[in-house]
């Protein structure tokens, strides 16, 4: 079974939560780097860092849900950390695309953007997917190369 770990910042931690309960329901492993209050005023890029940093200390076992406003602050946050793969997915196409074209490892949602059941549901497809070798592994390559090239 999966390890998800999972962060948010003060602006999503409603649909964060909603978030590791429906994981937690189905048996994921769920690791919760916070925050947990509308009161934690920590930054989402702080956040987003611990989530990348435990991935990363797993040897990339784990995969990250990063959930902020929009999303959009956390992905970016995320892909600067090397063999991090983040994208914001909003609709179930987005998060297919993500893992079998992209092999992402990271999702990234905002609770000001989408509900709480599309948002499990999205969660649910992204889940779902494995990266398989095909037409999409030389594209990916690139991404790493790129990585490689400029993450020193």
């Amino acid at each position: 079974m999966k390890t998800i770990v999972i962060g948010c910042d003060n602006a999503a931690v409603g649909l964060k939560n909603i978030l590791v309960e429906h994981m937690r329901s189905q048996g994921i492993t769920v690791e919760d780097m916070g925050c947990d209050s509308a009161e934690d005023k920590t930054y989402y890029p702080l956040i987003a860092k611990r989530v990348c940093e435990r991935i990363i200390e797993s040897g990339y076992t784990k995969e990250g849900v990063l959930v902020c406003g929009t999303g959009i602050g956390m992905a970016m946050t995320a892909n600067k950390f090397k063999g991090i793969r983040a994208a914001v997915c909003h609709d179930i196409y987005s998060a297919e695309r993500a893992k079998l074209s992209n092999n992402g490892n990271v999702i990234c949602m905002g609770e000001r953007v989408i509900g709480s059941e599309l948002a499990k549901k999205i969660l649910d497809e992204w889940l779902r997917l494995t990266f398989a070798d095909g037409s999409s592994t030389p594209k990916v390559q690139a991404i790493i190369d790129i990585e490689n090239a400029n993450l020193k």
